[in-house]
């Protein structure tokens, strides 16, 4: 207790040098700090709403947007594909479960998706209020979406085509909240669900509009609300679909059949996401570096300041080494130093680097969606830490073994 008193009575003496010594290590791990929660919380989140999906089928495109559009609902779809050209990919042998969404709308920027019960369940949602969808027209909000536009089981709403808030309304056809998901921390949370019909139904009534012709009729029951594919006409269409394999023997034939010989693409979710994992990992893996660098510059100049203030403090060594400190005494005590320094400079970035990413989340309205936040601690934390305060041991060894080496009778003589 009286070396770490002595070395932090030191520190005090050199107030400026201690706080650009802090500084820059508290700056070089609040970088490090920021990446890595936000990595950790993209890779969690992408994967964690891809799980149970082997395959997704849409139209020709882009790969990744397919995936971006379908899976994390962040991009605009490809486009769509022939509800019977789905149905003849069902029943190949080595699907096991297909779950088809019908993409394009909007209310209030929150995504109106058309689906199944399945695909509730793929999430494992469970409901908070209300019951899941039974009829055309009823929807049921995520959480977020719940919360967000302040709504609950019984209000109704009148959706708007495209994917963005300023689009144009459908106002003939209008939704009826009928249950409200609990929190899943997944992609559920940010979408309101719908059945397939449902979508059909509101484009149906603005084709038929424009052509003068009377409305489609809207089916109350009878449609394939939990599971399946919907009936539809040869003209019906949906955005894509899910798939689950039946075996591994599907990643390797399903893939290049469908896009060799159908008008329909299919891409991976787990490589489109590890593909656009690499791509961005270059740009962090360059910021990661720089702040590393940042770090060691901060233990040189923990160096530097040890060193020089250990040539001014060369008479109080003697002094205490003629008063019965030991030699090692003087070495922790040096090193002591290097270790309070960074260890003040690492909890300094830690606060540093969780604040910085929370106020980046809040300043970004959509990081509810992809579940961005400076509230959590992942294990990584500690091991920058620990690199830290072992870059201040290493920077204060010199210095800490000249104290070591301290000749009493010389010091003392040239004093």
């Amino acid at each position: 207790m009286n070396l770490i008193s002595l070395s932090w009575s030191y520190i005090k003496a050199k107030p400026l040098s201690t706080l650009l010594n802090v500084l820059l290590m508290s700056l070089g791990i609040a970088i490090i700090l920021v990446l890595i929660l936000l990595s950790s919380q993209l890779e969690e989140n992408l994967s964690k709403n891809k799980r149970g999906i082997d395959l997704v089928v849409g139209a020709k495109g882009s790969p990744l947007q397919l995936i971006l559009a379908n899976v994390y609902h962040i991009d605009f779809p490809t486009g769509n594909i022939k509800l019977d050209e789905a149905k003849n990919l069902t029943r190949n042998r080595l699907v096991k479960s297909a779950i088809p969404l019908a993409l394009g709308d909007n209310y209030a920027g929150f995504r109106i998706v058309g689906t199944n019960h399945d695909y509730v369940n793929l999430y494992s949602g469970e409901i908070g209020s209300g019951a899941l969808w039974k009829n055309n027209m009823d929807v049921v909000l995520g959480a977020n979406a719940a919360e967000k536009l302040n709504m609950k089981e019984g209000d109704e709403f009148f959706g708007a085509h495209g994917l963005s808030v300023a689009d144009l309304e459908h106002d003939e056809q209008i939704y009826h909240i009928v249950g409200v998901l609990k929190k899943s921390g997944s992609v559920l949370d940010n979408l309101i669900l719908t059945n397939i019909e449902s979508v059909w139904a509101v484009h149906d009534h603005d084709e038929t509009e424009e052509e003068g012709h009377d409305e489609h009729e809207i089916h109350g029951e009878g449609s394939a609300w939990e599971t399946g594919l919907p009936e539809g006409d040869e003209d019906a269409e949906i955005t894509s679909m899910l798939i689950k394999y039946r075996s591994p023997m599907g990643a390797v034939q399903m893939p290049r059949m469908i896009n060799a010989n159908t008008n329909m693409q299919a891409a991976s979710p787990a490589f489109e996401t590890q593909r656009l994992f690499s791509l961005l990992g270059i740009g962090v893996d360059m910021l990661r570096s720089f702040a590393y660098i940042i770090i060691v510059i901060a233990g040189l100049s923990i160096f530097i300041s040890l060193y020089n203030a250990l040539k001014d403090r060369k008479y109080d060594l003697a002094i205490m080494r003629s008063l019965g400190a030991a030699r090692i005494k003087l070495f922790v005590h040096v090193v002591l130093e290097g270790i309070i320094i960074t260890v003040i400079g690492g909890l300094l970035g830690m606060v540093l680097g969780h604040g910085l990413m929370e106020i980046l989340a809040n300043s970004y309205e959509k990081s509810d969606d992809i579940g961005i936040t400076g509230l959590i601690f992942v294990n990584q934390e500690l091991y920058v830490l620990l690199i830290s305060v072992g870059i201040g041991v290493i920077a204060s060894l010199i210095p800490a073994f000249n104290a070591y080496k301290t000749d009493i009778s010389k010091v003392l003589a040239e004093e």
